[in-house]
């Protein structure tokens, strides 16, 4: 690997959330993961364990999605899923934002419930998807300051489940709002390097995707040294 793809790799969140993915499926991922270097593995609930322990002794993390794909469940529900996650092993958390409610004006419940959740995972880093294919850019702003409010540690595009992917508009948009401090996931539709390269430099400091391993295998070679230099890839030291 040439060392702007092993950078690239440090950025990524290897992503496999389909609902018929097998503990197969799982192994593979596991296995590209270590191999590449990626950040970590986002897995659903269910597939933690199995991951955890395909990943003992390697630096790569287990993240796993709560309260997803719609973001409507229960806010005690969704804190008990968080829970219940870390004490199967995820180390970080990817949680969906009540999108009904931000949409209602109910900023009180949407705060509530994210600064809940981020007390709930007690030091976990949580990424609050925002679902912005489904907002206006007044709802992105909004929702990505009550997130900046709640103490998580990212904000994230999308679900790649929604009716739209990572834009760099938008990662620039969430990146305006929450400032250096917090982490923005740039998820859905990342299936080559230079739309990785792109949503990077708009902003991004993880990226979510099923297509790792096709990006960091891309032609970096066009790309000049240093792109990535500055940014900070793992925000708020969870690395």
């Amino acid at each position: 690997m040439t060392p702007i793809s092993q950078e690239l790799a440090r950025c990524i969140d290897h992503t496999l959330l389909r609902p018929e993915a097998t503990a197969s499926d799982i192994e593979g991922l596991c296995t590209e993961a270590r191999a590449h270097g990626f950040h970590s593995v986002c897995v659903h609930g269910s597939r933690v364990v199995q991951a955890a322990h395909l990943l003992t002794d390697s630096a790569v993390k287990v993240a796993a999605v709560a309260g997803f794909p719609l973001g409507a469940t229960e806010a005690d529900v969704k804190r008990f899923e968080c829970e219940s996650l870390i004490d199967l092993g995820a180390q970080e958390l990817d949680v969906v934002l009540n999108i009904g409610r931000l949409k209602d004006g109910d900023d009180r419940y949407v705060f509530r419930e994210l600064r809940d959740l981020v007390e709930a995972a007690d030091g976990v880093p949580v990424k609050v998807i925002l679902e912005c294919a489904l907002l206006t850019d007044e709802e992105k702003r909004r929702a990505a300051s009550l997130v900046v409010e709640s103490g998580a540690a990212f904000v994230k595009t999308s679900t790649g489940f929604g009716p739209g992917g990572a834009t760099a508009e938008d990662v620039a948009l969430l990146r305006s709002v929450v400032g250096p401090k917090i982490g923005v996931k740039a998820s859905g539709g990342i299936r080559d390097t230079a739309t990785a390269l792109a949503l990077l430099g708009a902003g991004a400091t993880r990226l979510g995707t099923s297509s790792g391993v096709a990006i960091v295998r891309g032609d970096c070679g066009h790309v000049r040294t240093g792109l990535l230099s500055g940014v900070s890839i793992h925000p708020r030291s969870h690395g």
